[in-house]
């Protein structure tokens, strides 16, 4: 498998614990979203992707894009260890999560959103992020074991854990959301978090590696 990925992409993070879960092993071809006006942008990244954005995944002769897609694939043809729990409720719960980070405050905030707002990028964020952990840290009182649900590591978790990350790189306080911390932490004790962590990726500028 080939990973075309960014360091501090949160969505190619969550693919990037994926596959270390799963212990799959990949090459990465780092896209710097930034550099030369984006490289996401050139005519040989469109090719593979045409929405310009990462993650995307060469597996098994074909071509995914979409983070939640692409762990559903590994889910459904390396189904160990499960990242979905059998039991519907709970199935349901992590689809839920993984969807209210994924599609209700990531997109908010990315860099393409940023890049157009200017100047107040930082409030905008912190407002974005803000409102969705308000309403996360809520959910996650009902559902949460250790982790997002119950006590397995699930795609909710995977979703989780970049945000987290999002958000103490936009200062958010985050004393007002207890939950979402506790399991932040203990899910960045495991290995697979450590070693797909922006801090650890070939293409980390050396003043922010680990």
């Amino acid at each position: 498998p080939i990973l075309y990925s960014y360091f501090r992409s949160s969505c190619s993070w969550r693919v990037r614990i994926a596959l270390a879960l799963k212990g799959i092993s990949y090459d990465q071809v780092p896209v710097n979203l930034v550099k030369d006006g984006g490289q996401q942008f050139s005519a040989e990244f469109k090719a593979l992707n045409p929405m310009h954005q990462v993650p995307t995944l060469k597996i098994d002769g074909i071509t995914l894009s979409q983070s939640l897609a692409i762990i559903q694939y590994l889910e459904d043809t390396q189904p160990n260890p499960r990242l979905l729990p059998q039991d519907p409720k709970k199935r349901a719960q992590v689809r839920m999560i993984a969807d209210h980070i994924a599609s209700g405050i990531q997109p908010l905030q990315n860099l393409g959103v940023l890049k157009k707002i200017g100047e107040k990028k930082t409030e905008w964020a912190q407002n974005c992020i803000t409102s969705g952990f308000q309403a996360l840290e809520q959910t996650l009182q009902h559902t949460a074991g250790r982790y997002c649900v119950g006590d397995e590591v699930s795609m909710a978790d995977l979703c989780l854990v970049p945000q987290v990350f999002n958000a103490q790189r936009f200062e958010v306080d985050m004393k007002p959301y207890p939950t979402i911390t506790r399991i932040n932490k203990a899910l960045l004790e495991l290995e697979a978090f450590k070693v797909s962590h922006p801090s650890q990726q070939p293409d980390t500028p050396a003043e922010l590696r680990a």
